[in-house]
C-alpha cells in the first residue's frame, strides 16, 4: 500500500520521482492497519505549492487512492520528526469471534474460535505481560541476533473485553478482543500473545503459562502465532505520556 500512497503523492504534488515514506512501524501481511502513521520527507520547494494546503491534499489523495487506503490527516513536522523513531507507543487490537457461524468473506476481519473462553484466565494472563519483560517465547528472532539475547518490551495496557455485534455480522456467536499497547512491539509479540491467551481460555494451557514463558523464555509446545486478519494497528502515539 506504501506504493500507492508513494504514486499518488508523486502525482498530486507533481514531484520528479517518487517519496520516501516511512511508517511508524511494519505490520504482517493481512494485519489491519487503521491509525498507520507515516512521513514523507519533500522538496523545500516542491513544484505545486497550493496542493500543500492539509485539507486540499487529503482530499485529493483519497480521491485518487478510492478506497485503498483512507489518508485521515495530514500535518506539516519538525524536520527532526520520525514516523518510526519519534513515537512513544503504539496500540493494537485483536478481534477474536467465539463460536460464531464459519463464513470464509468474514474471516479476513477476526479469528474464529470455538468458546466457551474464560475471559477471567485471559485477563489474568494479559495483567502478566504488563511492564518490562523478555518476550522471547513471544517472538520471532530479529536477523542477527541469537537465540540468547534479549527481546525486551514495554507493556502499559493488555485487557480482553467483550464487543457488541450490532451487524449481526456473527449468528450464534460473540467477540472478544484483546486491546494492548505498548512502547514498540516485536514481530509477531500480539498474534503469539493472543494465541497463548485463547488456548488459556480454553483450558488447554495453564493460567501461568504467560508467566512462566516471560520468566523463562522457551517456546516450546506453545500454539502458532493467531492468524492477523484478526489484528489492527488502532493508534500511534508522539509526545503524549507514555503511562
Amino acid at each position: 500500500m506504501a506504493g500507492a500512497l508513494r504514486e499518488v503523492l508523486a502525482r498530486t504534488l507533481r514531484l520528479e520521482a517518487e517519496p520516501t515514506i516511512v511508517g511508524a512501524g511494519r505490520t504482517d501481511a493481512g494485519v489491519h492497519a487503521l491509525g498507520q502513521v507515516v512521513h514523507v520527507d519533500l522538496p523545500a520547494r516542491p513544484p505545486t505549492r497550493h496542493a500543500l494546503e492539509p485539507a486540499r491534499l487529503v482530499a485529493s489523495l483519497n480521491a485518487q487512492l478510492r478506497g485503498r487506503i483512507h489518508v485521515i490527516a495530514a500535518t506539516p513536522v519538525e524536520d527532526s520528526f520520525h514516523a518510526r523513531f519519534s513515537a512513544t507507543w503504539r496500540a493494537y487490537r485483536y478481534l477474536v469471534c467465539v463460536d460464531g457461524a464459519r463464513l470464509d468473506a468474514l474471516d479476513a476481519l477476526w479469528w474464529s474460535v470455538p468458546g466457551p473462553l474464560d475471559l477471567a484466565a485471559m485477563n489474568a494472563a494479559a495483567a502478566e505481560a504488563l511492564g518490562t519483560h523478555d518476550f522471547r517465547s513471544f517472538c520471532r528472532r530479529a536477523p542477527r541476533t541469537g537465540p540468547d539475547d534479549p527481546i525486551t518490551r514495554l507493556v502499559f495496557e493488555a485487557r480482553w473485553r467483550p464487543v457488541d455485534d450490532p451487524l449481526e455480522l456473527a449468528p450464534g456467536g460473540a467477540f472478544v478482543r484483546l486491546d494492548i499497547r505498548a512502547q514498540s512491539f516485536c514481530h509477531t509479540m500480539v498474534r503469539s500473545l493472543v494465541s497463548t491467551m485463547v488456548a488459556i481460555g480454553q483450558g488447554r494451557l495453564a493460567p501461568d503459562t504467560v508467566r512462566r514463558r516471560l520468566a523463562g523464555p522457551d517456546r516450546d509446545r506453545l500454539p502458532a502465532p493467531a492468524p492477523p486478519s484478526g489484528l489492527a494497528l488502532l493508534a500511534v502515539g508522539y509526545d503524549e505520556e507514555a503511562s
